[in-house]
């Protein structure tokens, strides 16, 4: 049986090809707001990180209604390191929206997030956004979306599917490049005609694949998923069961709440049919992959298996001798109970403990899922040291080692291309595409993971901000030998104390400072980069000595260079394999492992 009434889809791109945009558009058409309402842009991103970076991080769901059809729809993320959420939605979904930039094209966040909705055999929508771009490439994005479909080996009916032309900030769709939409009739109408309706049993016993979890202070654990067979109701008794995990044991529980979405608004209901996406309550424990089943007939669901992670940290207590006074959750226990708290919501993240009560090693799918996971725990008051982040290494059947690769696009103009060559070479990157777009030329390459980390402010400076680079997981090959990491040194303090004008000012001549003048610096945290490759220990606490013939204001004014501010991000590129991010509410501070300046001297001169 077909539930006309209703229709699945999520939303599926690369990152910052305008999403969100689009399905603000879909709500303002599809009467979710009042007509005299303000709404903010971008709605759908709730979370302040979102808002600041202008990226979806986690999916997010919504419905419209038209014709007297209620469309769920999925925003999904578009960043690569957030592919585990791309993931675990499309199984709630019948079909996708694939949105493709005008003028960017296929990237490698659409290679990967097609290649999942084809596995799945979903039917796809093709929509060219931003068609009001200046440099729009409309005659060729549709041959590119081609191309990429043959090349995943999509079936025939998926390559026939509907291209429909977009621009999400005009909110208006055309299904001809030549003439302009008025508004987004057209999309609603393609989704409609072209999404399959939910093929559900509505009579059968309830079973239900929880695909995401929320968490909300007062009810606890939230699941959500789709009803896939019967119909669920509050109060009613359920099983618990895991497809992947045949020895986690089968519990009994009770829904204590249901809710659907309506809009933006999660609306309490008594009962809800297959085919609905739900929220539910009630349930201790409730985990990604379980399922919600009728005690009478406990019948698992499989789960979609997530890629592994790629890269891993090591999160331990802060120890520094600033330690402690900013933030309030600063023991191991409380650092241990907050990111196997993560685990919980996110699939894709990998927390183990060490030897050392103080540290956890934790994996994710790259430097910006863990950064954004640093983030998070810095804004609700953790304080903690992290290390340089480490590729996870595999072992074949023939005991050759391997590393994780990526497929990395970079778009540049045309005279910067010899600079990026230059440093792909270094960095092990084996070249597999090359073709110009206007004055721009388009690169794509297969690098080890291990020669992006650093490699994105370099790029920004090699490129004069112009240059745009892309990355995302294709596979595991054959180890690339040694890739050098750091080709610079780090400045660092001499003594505990407050940095002054002078001790700065001798400092600057040495390298490029992180710190102004009155900042509380320690023995051994890192207070600026040495354009040598080894370290330099410098004072920036000194003060000038006065004489009895000379007054402290009697030299010429000491002017000091603007210190460079690095962003998480930076710092994280910054790290050499001897030091460590120091992360509060207030600071984060590079740092050495050994703080004591000499101590340090001898277990190098020790390693040598």
């Amino acid at each position: 049986m077909k539930r006309e009434d209703l229709r699945n889809i999520a939303i599926i791109a690369h990152v910052d090809h305008g999403k969100t945009t689009l399905v603000d558009e879909m709500l303002k058409q599809g009467g979710a707001f009042r007509e005299n309402q303000i709404v903010a842009e971008r709605v759908m991103d709730n979370n302040d990180i979102e808002r600041e970076r202008g990226i979806t991080i986690l999916a997010k769901n919504t419905s419209v209604c038209y014709n007297d059809v209620k469309i769920n729809i999925i925003d999904t993320p578009g960043h690569a390191d957030f592919g585990g959420e791309v993931e675990r939605v499309l199984s709630m979904v019948d079909g996708v929206l694939l949105l493709v930039d005008a003028a960017e094209g296929a990237m490698p966040q659409t290679r990967f997030v097609l290649s999942k909705a084809l596995e799945m055999k979903h039917k796809i929508i093709i929509v060219v956004n931003k068609i009001d771009k200046p440099d729009a490439r409309l005659d060729e994005i549709g041959d590119e979306v081609l191309e990429l479909l043959l090349d995943l080996d999509a079936e025939e009916e998926q390559l026939e599917s509907p291209v429909l032309f977009c621009s999400g900030r005009a909110g208006t769709a055309s299904l001809s490049q030549y003439e302009a939409g008025t508004d987004l009739k057209p999309l609603f109408d393609t989704i409609l005609d072209y999404i399959d309706p939910p093929e559900i049993e509505e009579e059968g016993p309830l079973q239900m694949l929880i695909s995401s979890i929320d968490y909300n202070e007062y009810v606890g654990r939230i699941g959500i998923g789709r009803i896939q067979r019967g119909t669920a109701k509050v109060n009613q008794n359920v099983t618990v069961c895991n497809h992947r995990d045949e020895n986690k044991l089968i519990k009994n529980a009770k829904l204590v709440s249901l809710l659907q979405i309506e809009g933006l608004q999660r609306v309490p209901t008594e009962e809800a049919k297959a085919g609905d996406i739900v929220w539910i309550s009630g349930i201790d424990g409730i985990t990604i992959g379980d399922t919600i089943c009728d005690p009478e007939k406990v019948e698992a669901l499989p789960f979609t298996k997530i890629s592994e992670p790629t890269v891993e940290m090591t999160f331990a207590v802060n120890d520094s001798p600033f330690a402690g006074k900013e933030g309030k959750f600063v023991t191991s226990r409380q650092l241990r109970e907050r990111l196997f708290k993560e685990t919980l919501k996110d699939v894709s993240l990998r927390v183990e403990e060490t030897e050392n009560t103080d540290a956890f090693r934790v994996a994710g799918r790259g430097e910006m899922h863990l950064s954004i996971l640093i983030e998070n725990m810095r804004r609700e008051g953790y304080e903690l040291s992290v290390s340089t982040p480490r590729v996870l290494f595999k072992t074949d059947a023939n005991g050759m080692k391997l590393e994780p690769v990526e497929r990395l696009v970079i778009d540049v103009p045309e005279d910067c291309v010899s600079s990026v060559m230059e440093k792909m070479g270094t960095r092990k990157a084996e070249m597999l595409d090359m073709h110009p777009q206007g004055s721009r030329m388009k690169l794509e390459f297969l690098i080890p993971s291990r020669g992006l980390f650093g490699y994105k402010s370099e790029f920004l400076t090699d490129t004069k901000g112009e240059g745009i680079m892309s990355s995302v997981f294709d596979s595991y090959q054959p180890y690339k030998g040694e890739i050098p990491r750091r080709n610079t040194g780090s400045l660092v303090s001499f003594e505990t104390g407050e940095a002054v004008t002078y001790g700065l000012f001798n400092a600057q001549e040495r390298g490029q400072l992180f710190i102004g003048a009155g900042t509380p610096v320690y023995e051994g945290m890192v207070v600026g980069a040495s354009p040598k490759a080894e370290d330099l220990v410098v004072n920036v606490c000194k003060k000038k000595h006065l004489t009895n013939t000379r007054a402290s204001g009697s030299d010429d004014a000491l002017r000091l260079v603007p210190p460079r501010r690095l962003s998480l991000e930076d710092s994280l590129e910054f790290l050499a394999d001897d030091e460590l991010l120091e992360i509060t509410p207030e600071n984060i501070r590079i740092r050495k492992q050994i703080l004591n300046n000499a101590l340090r001297a001898k277990t190098r001169a020790k390693e040598k």
